[in-house]
């Protein structure tokens, strides 16, 4: 095992998520494809491997405790993070990964290929113009958008069951306090992910059933 493996296992290890060393060594060749790919199409600003693994890898693994059901949507992907290292640790669920940007889908499919998820769907479209049936168990956002904005986005992707879960860096307050009417929040954590110094908060939302 190397370094990079024992850094993310442990990391993994202090989120509550237990890698073995073939899930880590999937992981970090996901991210030397990133890299490469990153060189022609710019997928992300996050280029230094220390870096990449707490801010991509270990923050996506962060979000495991909360998804809900079989059938997950990751809304605005980019380079697939928390999609693909969340459906490499569950191969047991169901993943569509959603971006409008056609290089990014294309390095998701492509990683996914690589990996053998066959539990991933890359799929290009603008997410507000989708309406699944039946909706997704739990609709996932990192980075995509404020709360009021994004909730109006995913709508379509979710039904009263569904938990949009949505990843945070500092406690979003004045968010909180613009939610459209129709939507509640049901929990919220802090997250503190080894290494990363920045504050990280996990949000859990649904329709309101009333």
């Amino acid at each position: 095992m190397n370094g990079q493996e024992r850094e993310l296992i442990e990391g993994a290890a202090a989120l509550g998520v237990v890698l073995d060393a073939r899930q880590a060594a999937q992981l970090l060749r996901l991210l030397e494809q990133l890299v490469l790919w990153n060189r022609r199409y710019n997928l992300t600003a996050i280029t230094a491997p220390g870096q990449m693994i707490r801010a991509h890898l270990l923050d996506s693994l962060a979000a495991l405790p909360d998804l809900h059901g079989s059938r997950i949507a990751d809304v605005g992907t980019g380079a697939g993070f928390p999609g693909l290292p969340l459906a490499l640790v569950c191969p047991q669920r169901r993943f569509t990964l959603i971006d409008a940007t056609a290089k990014k889908i294309r390095f998701v499919a492509h990683a996914a290929r690589l990996l053998e998820l066959s539990n991933v769907t890359a799929l290009q479209a603008r997410v507000e113009t989708l309406a699944p049936d039946p909706p997704f168990d739990t609709v996932m956002a990192r980075a995509v958008a404020a709360l009021p904005e994004l909730l109006a986005a995913v709508a379509g992707l979710a039904g009263p069951a569904t938990r949009v879960v949505v990843l945070k860096g500092r406690y979003p307050d004045a968010e909180l306090a613009r939610l459209p009417a129709g939507w509640r929040l049901l929990a919220a954590r802090a997250v503190r992910i080894a290494g990363l110094d920045a504050e990280r908060h996990i949000l859990t939302l649904s329709k309101d059933p009333n």
